[in-house]
């Protein structure tokens, strides 16, 4: 793990070595994991850390999820409309007048959250602040199940569902766009077995879908999983959806094609941790003549990772902005 994150020092300073807190949406922190009962996230990755580390945890897809036992603490993320969705499903999964405290870093928008618990009827008291982030209090109010967030638009012909926080959220990318044209005409008619690697709405799955391939879909992410099963649903199409740290569910499966729009942010940090392990882990789930195919900022050193782990790769594609790399088995 990281050093401990500013917000949790004020969680620190605040609660003290006693907390006993049940996070929701939390960072990975050392500090926040062994002074937490319980946590909630939709991060697949951080979920099996805090379960191999003694405690429990569950996705707000989950049914039941964690008892609540503790403080209830938010991280404001950076995303508003996902931090609205978060407190709505609060307020619809706890008891009512449940305390809930909400903690974020003031570049991150926690400036914010007053104003919103306001239009949401929702009662607000400030408690701290430090370390450049702020900790406000509020409590549950009765609420119904939040699904008004799932948003649905059109693009490359299919229907998309994407939710806040989602890469992506309501637009397809432009890289992803490259990608597709990119490999448009290259694509065998036959079914290829393919994996999409951080599948996001699923532009990418209900695009190969519909053209025929057999196509399992992962993402670290909850929120992105169930984005993805809804976009297949929404256009008619079959797929496998699971919800994996790059590589982790798929245990031994291998594909003719491995294909992704591989994230490079965590938060506000660049981060080349999994995209790394995309590419080195790539040779042990594709089949004999198998190809992965990546769409990445021109900027970022993809081309190194390659040239490590594939003896031949090529670029299907630049636009300046974008380059979409092709390397074979």
């Amino acid at each position: 793990m990281s050093a401990q994150l500013p917000a949790c020092q004020l969680l620190e300073r605040f609660y003290g070595q006693s907390a006993n807190l049940w996070p929701v949406a939390p960072p990975a922190d050392a500090w926040l994991q062994a002074h937490s009962t319980a946590m909630i996230s939709d991060h697949v990755a951080l979920r099996e850390q805090w379960v191999a580390g003694g405690k429990a945890a569950a996705s707000p897809f989950d049914a039941p999820f964690v008892e609540q036992a503790g403080q209830v603490v938010l991280f404001w993320p950076k995303a508003h409309q996902l931090g609205i969705w978060w407190l709505t499903w609060l307020c619809h999964v706890l008891p009512e007048n449940t305390p809930v405290d909400v903690v974020g870093e003031h570049q991150g928008g926690i400036k914010r959250v007053p104003k919103i618990l306001s239009e949401l009827g929702m009662r607000c008291d400030k408690l701290d602040n430090a370390r450049r982030c702020s900790l406000f209090a509020t409590r549950t109010i009765a609420m119904e199940q939040p699904d008004n967030a799932w948003q649905t638009f059109e693009a490359l012909d299919l229907k998309l569902v994407s939710h806040p926080g989602v890469f992506g959220h309501g637009k397809v990318d432009e890289g992803t766009r490259l990608m597709l044209e990119s490999i448009e005409a290259s694509l065998p008619k036959k079914p290829l077995n393919v994996l999409d690697v951080g599948c996001g709405d699923g532009i990418i799955s209900a695009w190969l879908a519909e053209r025929g391939h057999q196509v399992t879909a992962v993402d670290v992410s909850a929120f992105a999983a169930e984005a993805c099963r809804r976009t297949l649903a929404a256009n008619q199409l079959s797929g496998q959806v699971l919800e994996s740290d790059v590589y982790s569910a798929l245990e031994g499966e291998q594909f003719d094609l491995i294909i992704s729009n591989p994230p490079f942010h965590q938060e506000r940090e660049i981060t080349y941790g999994p995209s790394q392990r995309l590419i080195s882990e790539a040779p042990a789930h594709l089949r004999a003549g198998g190809r992965l195919v990546i769409v990445a900022n021109g900027f970022l050193p993809y081309p190194d990772h390659l040239q490590r782990v594939f003896q031949d790769f090529e670029t299907l594609a630049d636009n300046r902005r974008f380059k979409v790399y092709l390397a074979g088995k």
